[in-house]
Order: structure tokens, then C-alpha cells, then sequence
């Protein structure tokens, strides 16, 4: 996981994306540097968009799915080649799976509580949900208290406005949602909103990767 967001520490959410839709957008997304892209499951045929993702994006990009309760759905993401999975809250089972299959797992949390339950299940990033209900404080207060090879991400009302702060805080990455795409964006709407993000950022993305995605 560290290495897909070493370069660009965002980890985009494509919410409300459909399969005719998802590759134009996701490939957007690359070109401008994001190598982690998420379809929560509850997108319009979500694992159909997730297994065209997996066919199309080069390998160095890691694609899941959000908004994951169960294992059920875990193994339909694995079907189709799905690498990454994320989950609105904690759950030991559904960790401890995933890293039993060596599947990237991100676990949603609030409270050092959930956030110590989850370390001790495997998992060490996790996402805090939502992030706008506790602000930039509650990642240094949680960090404080948890294992330095604990990795957090805000996820929920983070954007372009506040994205600095949010990393100045102690986050190691940030789930973009309908800051970065929501559904029925265009493509040219898209990315407007990934070349502001890279503006903030200070992130320049490969010209050749651009000009390949382009033709």
C-alpha cells in the first residue's frame, strides 16, 4: 500500500460511477498521478466497474472496493482481480481475511478503541470515518496513542480546501470523494478538479503517462 501512495497521497473514490463511465475517469485519474482508485459497493454495478478497471489500468495501480460489510462481497472483489478493499468500520473477521489472502485492507474507524481493535486484528491502515465529524486534532490524538506503523486516512469532507491540513496533521494519505469525482461528472470536469488537487500538491504528473493516456 505504501508504495501506491508514495508519490500521491490520494485515494480516489468514485461513488455513483457506472462500467460505461469508470475507465475514462480512472485513466483521468492516473495520468494525474493517482495510483489507488476505489468503487464502493454501492455504485451502480460496482464489480462490474472494478473488473474493468483491473483489465485496463496498468499494474502499478491498486484498484478495490469501498463500502465493504462481509466477506461474501470480498470474494466477488477477488473474482475480478480487485486488490484493495475498504470498510466503513471495524470488523477482526473481515481484516483477518483479507490478510489471510494478502489483500490490501483498509478498516474505517472513529475511537482509539476501534482504532487498537483493528491494529491488533492485522490491519494497519485505516480509514477515519468520518473525518469532518472530528477534525484535523483527532488524527494527532490518535496517532499519539497507536503504534508508529499505524497508517491513518481521513476519509468525509476532505478536499482541495483542506487537504494540507489534514496531511500537516499526521494523515498518510486522504480518501477523495465528491471533491475529486461524483456521479455524473464529465471527464472534463474530472479533471479540473485532479489538476487543482495536483496544484495544491505540488504534484507534477508524468508527461509520458499523459501523453500515452491521450492517444
Amino acid at each position: 500500500m505504501e508504495k501506491h501512495i508514495k508519490k500521491h497521497p490520494v485515494i480516489a473514490i468514485l461513488r455513483g460511477i457506472t462500467p460505461e463511465d469508470v475507465v475514462e475517469i480512472a485513466l483521468c485519474l492516473y495520468a494525474h498521478g493517482i495510483r489507488v482508485i476505489e468503487v464502493p459497493l454501492n455504485s451502480p454495478q460496482a464489480i462490474k466497474s472494478i473488473e474493468k478497471l483491473v483489465n485496463a489500468l496498468p499494474d502499478d495501480c491498486l484498484i478495490g472496493a469501498g463500502t465493504v460489510f462481509n466477506i461474501e462481497q470480498i470474494i466477488q472483489i477477488e473474482n475480478v482481480g480487485g486488490k484493495l478493499i475498504v470498510s466503513p468500520h471495524c470488523d477482526p473477521d473481515l481484516i483477518q481475511y483479507c490478510q489471510s489472502k494478502k489483500l490490501h485492507v483498509i478498516a474505517g474507524v472513529a475511537t482509539p478503541t476501534e482504532a487498537i481493535l483493528a491494529y491488533q486484528a492485522g490491519a494497519r491502515w485505516l480509514k477515519l470515518f468520518p473525518a469532518q465529524t472530528y477534525g484535523f486534532s483527532h488524527v494527532k490524538a490518535l496517532k499519539s496513542v497507536l503504534p508508529n506503523d499505524v497508517h491513518i486516512i481521513p476519509v468525509g469532507g476532505v478536499s482541495q480546501n483542506n487537504v494540507l491540513q489534514w496531511l500537516s496533521s499526521g494523515a498518510s494519505a486522504l480518501g477523495f470523494g465528491s471533491s475529486l469525482y461524483q456521479s455524473n461528472d464529465s471527464l472534463d470536469e474530472t479533471t479540473a478538479k485532479v489538476i487543482k488537487l495536483n496544484k495544491v500538491l505540488n504534484i507534477t504528473p508524468n508527461t509520458n503517462i499523459n501523453k500515452q493516456w491521450q492517444t
